[in-house]
């Protein structure tokens, strides 16, 4: 009798059980703060067997109870009222500075016909480092830098480097190379340029993102820290359609280069950011479009906008593969895949220079294209919107 009891209890609380602990998981995966559109319910955005509870004397935090009875976590729910975006999937030019010069390689030094050392590296300054001082004199360039050793009348310099978001100061013992001027023995960079897409516009502030991802440099996979960007016109000339191994890529050329269409201010995980002097660069290809965040969004059948060759921007069908849980901004938020024949047949997927192409679900603007799989040129990443529009101060 007592088996058939406690078989009974097991039955019953067994799936209580697995109900609570999935219910837990996907509480705790919630991100801290949350943006919905005004006309949603705030209890729409957590999993069922929990409750949400306002905290007393706040404006939009809440508090989200198992069961209705055990505190889980506390999170900020933003609601966004009837906010709508030009879409882009149009092809723009980028064109930046970085503050500082980024060291991008190291040189060695000869000296008496034997090699040594560069002394930037002996000195501890690693690859990815942005110089910004040297003996307490601003490098703003390339020029600058070299100008600033050239003049050194000791050997020992003070270097002030930017490393992540920490300002280090190096000393360094310069060398002379051949009776020459001292050497520092770096290899470094101060400007890229390339072809992306635009991800959309905003018509009153004239505010944009693109890319969805942030400007690396090529050698060292390190962010640029911008001083300056121009946003300018792109024509696509050609295409390298992607395969196993192999990514992908548009190439294209710059238009109207001594007018620029718009500053770059920002260039961060999410995209580059800035404002454009001319709406009608996306108002010509599109119409306004509401935003779906990450609470609307479903896997399954969705749309990219995207420019492959001179005729514009054009939708190709995708589908969302999987929602990805993300605590802070990145370009990694879901996987999606195309499968457009017609896409599939020209690119065979996603290629390089497609970065920032609008992902649309339901007629809402909801992210854009990030990234590819090298071995699956299909297959992909995409940002969330909400994570490009924070970034570009459209929503707070």
């Amino acid at each position: 009798m007592n088996k058939k009891i406690l078989s009974a209890i097991s039955l019953i609380t067994a799936p209580i059980l697995i109900l609570v602990l999935i219910t837990t998981i996907n509480i705790s995966n919630i991100p801290n703060k949350i943006y919905i559109n005004r006309d949603m319910p705030v209890s729409s955005i957590i999993p069922i067997a929990s409750t949400l509870n306002k905290v007393v004397d706040t404006k939009n935090k809440y508090q989200v109870k198992l069961l209705g009875v055990i505190p889980i976590k506390c999170l900020e729910v933003e609601k966004v009222k009837d906010l709508e975006v030009y879409p882009g999937g149009n092809s723009i030019g980028v064109r930046v500075s970085t503050e500082g010069v980024l060291v991008v390689g190291y040189s060695d030094i000869e000296i008496n016909n034997q090699t040594e050392e560069s002394p930037g590296k002996l000195g501890g300054i690693e690859l990815g480092d942005t110089i910004l001082k040297v003996n307490g004199e601003e490098v703003q360039s390339c020029k600058d830098l070299i100008n600033i050793i050239k003049k050194c009348n000791e050997a020992n310099v003070k270097v002030e480097i930017l490393r992540g978001n920490q300002n280090i100061v190096k000393e360094v013992e310069l060398k002379r190379e051949k009776e020459e001027n001292y050497k520092l023995g770096l290899w470094i960079r101060d400007s890229t340029a390339g072809v992306g897409t635009m991800t959309f516009v905003d018509n009153e502030s004239k505010k944009f993102g693109a890319l969805g991802h942030p400007i690396t440099d090529c050698d060292t996979n390190e962010p640029f820290l911008i001083k300056d960007g121009d946003l300018l016109e792109s024509s696509i000339i050609s295409l390298r359609k992607g395969e196993k191994g192999s990514p992908g890529e548009l190439k294209g050329v710059f238009v109207n280069e001594k007018n620029p269409n718009g500053q770059i201010k920002n260039n961060t995980q999410s995209g580059i950011f800035g404002t454009v002097q001319n709406v009608d660069m996306v108002k010509d290809n599109s119409k306004p479009m509401k935003i779906g965040f990450r609470n609307e969004i479903n896997e399954g059948k969705a749309k990219i906008l995207t420019t492959i060759d001179e005729s514009g921007p054009k939708e190709y069908e995708i589908e969302i593969v999987k929602l990805l849980d993300q605590q802070v901004p990145g370009p990694k938020s879901m996987v999606i895949k195309v499968t457009d024949p017609e896409l599939l047949e020209k690119t065979g997927g996603i290629v390089q220079g497609m970065s920032g192409s609008p992902i649309i679900q339901n007629n809402k603007l909801v992210g854009a294209v990030t990234h590819v799989l090298i071995n699956k040129p299909d297959t992909g990443y995409g940002i969330y919107i909400e994570w490009m529009l924070k970034d570009a101060e459209i929503i707070k």
